[in-house]
């Protein structure tokens, strides 16, 4: 049975970093393409970054290019983002999802609909 569980959100103020985690179990992580979304109160779920399962297929979407970094560790089975310089418009719940045989072309790796497993969320606030 696929579970996702992200964990790692929380409370941070703009400027600061956070590290989000997905732990992934019943399935190997190493060969699926992995994505994170985000939905803000009363916006639709957005998708942030893509890793496929080739070297160097990585996508960010424009509003976190240069500040977020997506990474799979495939021993732990577990995928990060690494969060670094927060804004405010950087608050919402944060998911990560899983879809085989994707590529992350930034058109459709990033609708939320082409993944098929996700993990429930986790809180990302970014207030001062």
């Amino acid at each position: 049975q696929v579970h996702l569980v992200e964990s790692g959100g929380g409370l941070v103020q703009p400027g600061g970093s956070l590290r989000l985690s997905c732990a992934a179990s019943g399935f190997r992580l190493g060969i699926y393409t992995i994505g994170w979304f985000r939905q803000a109160p009363g916006k639709e779920r957005e998708g942030v970054s893509c890793a496929g399962n080739g070297f160097g297929n990585i996508d960010y979407a424009d509003s976190v290019k240069g500040r977020f970094a997506i990474s799979r560790d495939n021993e732990k089975n577990t995928v990060y983002l690494q969060m670094n310089s927060l804004k405010p418009e950087d608050t919402a719940v944060y998911y990560c999802a899983v879809v085989k045989d994707l590529y992350c072309n930034g058109y459709s790796s990033r609708l939320p609909g082409t993944f098929d497993y996700w993990g429930q969320g986790t809180q990302v606030t970014v207030s001062s």
